[in-house]
């Protein structure tokens, strides 16, 4: 975050003399206590400083690049995390297609007959397909999806950094959103590039997704 002139004043000050009360504060800027009183609140809420009853501000050491990273690092796929596309095993090629355009993805997470994570389709996976010579509805999406256990994925605890690095790391579009089930993983949602961005945009604006 930014902050303004008086806010690094505030911030120096107490650093060199901490622990030091609000009026001694406000008699060092030469303003009132109630002038300060937003600015202490904005340094005490974001982490800058911390107040203690009847003592005073204490300056906490951490700096506008820590508590950016750290308010990054709360943020979890769980907030930002889209409705899944599933398709069983058994669907044709040609079937896989039309579910992808009517749903306007990039890819398709394939489940056995237990509903069970079983492999994933990309787009790419259908242009070599359609390429070929076959019959697209004669192609069941199990010949030609990515498989288990070679699948990237990621669950809702996980970090939207830790998925926006998964990405960039397997240089994929999308990954699934996991939960265990059994001997396996059920798909309870997915995570886009486009849910990252959403997500650091909302960052960006200062809205918690999980109060809008």
């Amino acid at each position: 975050m930014e902050l303004n002139d008086r806010q690094h004043k505030i911030i120096e000050i107490v650093k060199k003399q901490a622990p030091i009360t609000g009026e001694q504060i406000a008699e060092h800027l030469n303003v009132t206590r109630a002038t300060l009183r937003p600015d202490l609140s904005i340094l005490t809420m974001s982490g800058f400083l911390e107040a203690r009853p009847r003592v005073g501000y204490f300056y906490t050491g951490r700096t506008s690049e820590t508590i950016v990273y750290e308010e990054i690092m709360k943020m979890q796929v769980k907030q930002f995390q889209s409705t899944p596309v599933v398709i069983p095993e058994s669907a044709s090629a040609y079937k896989a297609v039309c579910e992808m355009f009517v749903e306007d993805v990039g890819s398709l997470f394939v489940v056995d007959e237990h509903g069970l994570l079983s492999g994933v389709l990309s787009r790419k996976d259908l242009l070599r397909a359609a390429i070929g010579s076959q019959d697209m509805n004669q192609v069941p999406v199990s010949v030609i999806m990515s498989r288990m256990p070679n699948i990237a994925y990621c669950k809702q605890k996980d970090t939207v950094l830790d998925v926006a690095l998964l990405l960039i790391k397997k240089e994929v579009d999308a990954v699934p959103v996991v939960q265990e089930r059994g001997n396996g993983f059920e798909v309870i949602g997915r995570m886009t590039k486009t849910n990252i961005t959403k997500a650091f945009v909302s960052f960006a604006h200062g809205k918690n997704p999980e109060k809008s």
